[in-house]
């Protein structure tokens, strides 16, 4: 976990309440990623299921077929820092709109 402070949780220990332009928070990761944490939670494709991890594969596991709610990734500004990660997953149902959920959208070159 690489990620500095800065990062996961706020700009400059400016808690801003509020989503922030792409690039704001910090320097990209090693993979060229900006904002992986602390911005906005992000949508997956994935359905969730609270015991998926204990019985799937260990390389890419893409989740149950189907289900009623959507994995979560990372943190927002509205968590604590340490839920501020790229690790922390949460469920919500795909209806629900928030303020601090989002998408990441990305391409190949």
């Amino acid at each position: 976990a690489s990620d500095s402070y800065k990062t996961s949780y706020s700009v400059a220990g400016d808690y801003r309440q509020k989503t922030v332009p792409v690039g704001s928070l910090d320097s990209p990761n090693a993979l060229g990623l900006y904002d992986m944490s602390g911005n906005v939670s992000e949508w997956c494709s994935d359905w969730y299921d609270s015991g998926y991890y204990r019985n799937s594969p260990s390389n890419n596991p893409t989740g149950p077929a189907s289900g009623s709610h959507r994995v979560l990734r990372g943190g927002s500004w509205y968590d604590v820092a340490h839920g501020a990660r790229v690790a922390v997953r949460h469920d919500y149902r795909p209806v629900v709109r928030l303020s601090n959920v989002g998408i990441r959208l990305a391409r190949t070159r």
